[in-house]
């Protein structure tokens, strides 16, 4: 069976694994306080070009958006998201079992639109019964989107601006960040987003790591006693150097940034062969996910021996699915795939 299901299905970059077992019996201090853990965020901090900056690991996507929306947010206040968001259809109500409501605006490709939130909270701080309604006190992105998708610098530059205005943290879900980083279409770095966002994190379980996520608050901003946060939540991890040593080696040598130009290197080969096979796509990615329209026919005959994820039903004949390259893609993945195709 060969595999585009996704880009966390391997296990870790095998510079990660060598050095977790070179480590292995060395005795460190637990709860992030150990030496790999600050030689990483030194390297993820001057990365950014945010010295100024704390970064802490925590394990998983879905733990972290609830953890930091959680530890930022006050008793009952919302956050915005895109009703694509992750937040919003794809974590089981995580963050609503906080006590914290998504208040959803349309997409654009997956993408919020500045003016359309600048005019929704318009809308809600002109209302004289706002004091019944929940609070939209965060605004959450993630870059790429569910779509693939990426923020133009321009565009986050204006959402960034009416958070500002607004007095309300802006949080982007980077769990995908090395793909849109180094996506050939794409004018926002790491620096960029380190200013214009006040939360974010580097999503390590789908690029190279075998799991991990790095939040960075870019100004020093963390919420006060975030590590009893994450604890309450369950989520601190005794043996925090398991995350600190697989972002110290993500972050030596440009290790990150070049696997993640792998996969898209990938994807783009995969694109074409699409192409010249004479495919449709239900959206342009310009980053490792990518939205073929098959026929349904085809796609349960493609299915006996590929394996790809379902989107969303077209018509009664048609069907999107999702082919997502990885760091791990081989040319040899593609090749299989063309033959089948």
């Amino acid at each position: 069976m060969i595999s585009f299901a996704s880009d966390y299905l391997e296990g870790a970059h095998e510079a990660i694994l060598r050095r977790l077992a070179e480590t292995n019996y060395e005795k460190l201090s637990g709860y992030g306080s150990d030496p790999y853990c600050e030689s990483a965020a030194s390297k993820i901090k001057a990365a950014c070009q945010a010295p100024e900056a704390d970064v802490r690991f925590l394990v998983g996507g879905t733990q972290t958006n609830q953890i930091v929306i959680a530890a930022m947010l006050s008793e009952g206040d919302g956050v915005i998201a895109a009703d694509t968001g992750h937040i919003a259809g794809h974590e089981a109500g995580a963050i609503e079992y906080t006590g914290h409501k998504v208040l959803t605006l349309p997409h654009h490709e997956g993408k919020l639109d500045a003016e359309e939130l600048a005019a929704y909270l318009a809308v809600y701080f002109a209302d004289e019964n706002r004091e019944h309604m929940v609070l939209p006190a965060m605004v959450y992105l993630s870059h790429p989107t569910e779509y693939g998708t990426l923020y133009r610098k321009e565009e986050l530059t204006a959402i960034a601006s009416v958070c500002r205005r607004y007095g309300m943290p802006l949080f982007l879900d980077g769990a995908r960040l090395g793909y849109g980083l180094m996506s050939y279409d794409t004018d926002l770095t790491l620096p960029d987003i380190a200013a214009l966002c006040d939360v974010f994190y580097i999503g390590g379980t789908k690029v190279g790591a075998l799991c991990g996520e790095a939040v960075v608050f870019p100004r020093g901003n963390t919420p006060k006693r975030f590590l009893s946060t994450v604890k309450r939540h369950g989520a601190l991890l005794a043996k925090g150097r398991l995350l600190g040593i697989q972002f110290d080696v993500l972050f030596t040598d440009g290790l990150y940034f070049s696997i993640s130009r792998h996969a898209i290197d990938m994807a783009e080969k995969l694109k074409a062969i699409f192409r010249e096979k004479g495919y449709a796509f239900h959206i342009d990615s310009p980053t490792n996910q990518i939205f073929v329209i098959l026929e349904n026919e085809v796609m349960e005959q493609l299915r006996e021996k590929v394996s790809f994820s379902f989107w969303e039903r077209l018509d009664e004949h048609r069907t999107v699915v999702r082919f997502a390259t990885g760091w791990a893609t081989t040319e040899e993945d593609l090749a299989a795939l063309e033959a089948l195709l």
